[in-house]
């Protein structure tokens, strides 16, 4: 049954990574924590090996989803670079601060993150509707470091990859929702693999058989497998989806994720 389960989040992470840019950190994150913060093995670490076990995750879904943008023309070079190495740069800084981390304080700090996006979006401007009629804008020098390295300490920090403040910045910029989420997915790899490359070489704890470093391996590969999958059922959905509706379900979905997070 447990294996069903994380099958079945892996599938829905695939699907939420390609319409909605996000999946890895806000389906596996969640999930895991639950599975683990009542094993005595494994619980004073919990948050910990889901962020590590989400980063590899996001690995896999988000290359799939930028194979399906690529192919689909949704990606646009000038929002991508040279953003995406200064969210590598943030990136490394944001694991390292992992393992100082207690697992409650990476929990709240999870909490903090969706709840803040959340009321950005619905109380400031410029996300729930675009016209489509304004040329996009793209970023400056200033505002590509800035936010590239925030975005990639946040979100490595806290095991997501970075969509949630990505999305909306490049929504504000003039995007419509399907290239700012299409955007969002090459912009979570170079956050998945330097968090990735830091779990490994800096974790303090050996967890036994079963994981390296943070990662836990058996939940890796059956995630990354219905990962896979759903990245495949998504396809077909790639830009057939009313802007202002592809916006309220963004935020419906990051609205479910902070509930779940609260209650546990």
């Amino acid at each position: 049954m447990l294996f069903l389960l994380l099958a079945l989040f892996g599938c829905l992470s695939g699907i939420t990574t390609v319409l909605f840019g996000f999946g890895g950190g806000f389906v596996v994150v969640p999930l895991l924590y639950h599975l683990l913060r009542s094993d005595p093995d494994t619980g004073g670490s919990a948050m910990q090996i889901a962020v590590a076990t989400s980063t590899c995750v996001m690995i896999v879904s988000a290359a799939l989803a930028t194979l399906k943008h690529r192919r689909a023309g949704n990606l646009k070079r000038e929002y991508l670079w040279p953003l995406a190495a200064y969210i590598a740069v943030g990136a490394v800084f944001g694991a390292a601060l992992v393992g100082a981390l207690a697992s409650e304080w990476l929990r709240w700090g999870f909490i903090f993150y969706l709840a803040f996006t959340l009321l950005d979006c619905l109380l400031r401007r410029g996300f729930l509707h675009h016209d489509g009629q304004a040329p996009a804008r793209p970023l400056g020098p200033m505002k590509s470091v800035g936010c590239g390295v925030l975005i990639g300490t946040v979100a490595s920090s806290l095991g997501v990859g970075g969509s949630v403040m990505s999305v909306p910045l490049l929504r504000r910029r003039g995007l419509g929702m399907t290239q700012a989420t299409a955007m969002a997915s090459p912009l979570t790899l170079p956050v998945a693999l330097a968090a990735t490359a830091t779990y490994l070489m800096t974790a303090s704890r050996d967890l036994g058989t079963g994981f390296v470093a943070y990662v836990d391996l058996s939940a890796f590969i059956l995630l990354a497998l219905g990962a896979w999958l759903g990245t495949r059922l998504a396809a077909r959905w790639i830009g057939r989806i009313d802007d202002r509706k592809h916006a309220q379900v963004y935020l419906g979905l990051l609205a479910l994720v902070l509930l779940s997070m609260l209650w546990s």
